[in-house]
């Protein structure tokens, strides 16, 4: 465990330098370097105390070097995410530690989780815009659409990997299952899909509505408005009169007021709506069918017995990575979280296919 912490502060440094590297204001980048000096400053502690060479601080995991290509593909708002989503897990784990063995909290204990707020508003030079600019990356990001695509292939390769040892199980590998299985997939990645448009849609006609009632009362009522936003970042610890100069500089542009209002006030992350509901529910369709189509592929080629072990290799095999995909966001070992993947996979596919076999015995 020790050196799991020491690691995970190398890693915190490392991609925290990363995202200086790659973010184009310079205040931002300077929270973020302070940061991967805090991070560094730690691990050198833990390397001295835990008498380990300070050459390993220079070498990230492959998870760091991992979301670091995330990044440069996807953008390194989902790195960012993912450190907080780290330093949440981190902080909480101390916490529950520290009840179970009747220890104070100081508060302390969750540091990590606002020192970014903390630094980015200790800067003199902080305006409005960069403030609403970070809020909106923290409350967006987390990797959210990676994780949607490991755990999208996950429910298609669960679901239809049961389905077919159930149906396996009653036929003994033969007739029907090749059926059931397309059959599964096309309904499991149609239903996902609609499920997704709905939800989709659904919350952009919510939010919309209620984003243009906050518009009327910034039209009808400007100098509310400011002096609304100018507590709300006082609420944040920021100094009266800088507080009030940040919202009349963010007054200047209503478009922008508008934006950091609804964020403020109504939670809603203006940049969340502009996805597509038909494009979320394509993106559904395929990630559930590309996990669906994996125990399916070996009854097109063959069947009974021979098909049935042939199909349960991949699967696992599946099952493994994407345990491993997992442990992305969790931070936990790649063989505990694959291999528990695998177990419970296979062990809900063992359940059906015994259950298969009890109703064809007595089918038959």
């Amino acid at each position: 465990m020790k050196h799991k912490n020491l690691q995970t502060e190398i890693d915190a440094s490392y991609l925290y330098r990363k995202l200086a590297e790659h973010e184009q204001d310079t205040t931002i980048a300077e929270v973020f370097r302070q940061m991967s000096d805090i991070e560094n400053g730690h691990a050198t502690a833990f390397a001295k105390k835990e008498n380990v060479s300070l050459e390993q601080l220079k070498k990230p995991s492959w998870r760091a070097k991992t979301l670091d290509f995330i990044g440069r593909v996807f953008g390194y708002d989902y790195v960012l995410g993912v450190l907080m989503d780290t330093e949440k897990s981190i902080s909480n784990a101390i916490i529950t530690a520290k009840k179970k063995n009747a220890l104070e909290v100081t508060g302390a204990e969750s540091m990590h989780v606002s020192i970014l707020r903390t630094i980015l508003e200790s800067e003199k030079k902080v305006t409005g815009a960069q403030l609403s600019k970070f809020e909106s990356r923290h409350r967006s990001v987390g990797g959210n659409a990676i994780r949607a695509a490991v755990l999208g292939g996950n429910d298609g390769l669960v679901s239809n990997f049961s389905l077919i040892m159930g149906i396996a199980g009653a036929t003994s590998g033969q007739e029907g299952v090749l059926l059931a299985g397309v059959a599964g997939l096309l309904a499991g990645a149609l239903s996902m899909s609609l499920g997704e448009w709905i939800s989709v849609k659904s919350s952009q006609e919510l939010y919309e509505n209620q984003m243009q009632i906050e518009m009327d009362e910034l039209e009808t009522n400007p100098e509310g408005e400011m002096r609304e936003l100018a507590l709300i970042y006082r609420a944040k610890g920021i100094p009266e009169a800088q507080a009030s100069q940040m919202a009349a500089e963010i007054m200047k542009d209503k478009d922008r007021a508008h934006e950091v209002l609804v964020k403020e006030e109504l939670g809603i992350n203006a940049e969340d709506l502009k996805g597509s509901a038909v494009e979320a529910a394509v993106y559904s369709f395929i990630l559930f069918a590309i996990g669906a189509i994996i125990p399916v592929l070996p009854f097109m080629f063959t069947n009974g017995m021979k098909a049935i072990l042939i199909s349960v290799l991949p699967s696992a095999a599946g099952l493994f990575l994407i345990g491993a995909a997992i442990t992305l966001f969790t931070g936990k070992n790649v063989w505990y979280s694959g291999l528990r993947q695998v177990i419970f996979g296979v062990g809900a596919a063992a359940i059906t296919f015994g259950i298969g076999k009890l109703l064809g015995v007595s089918l038959a």
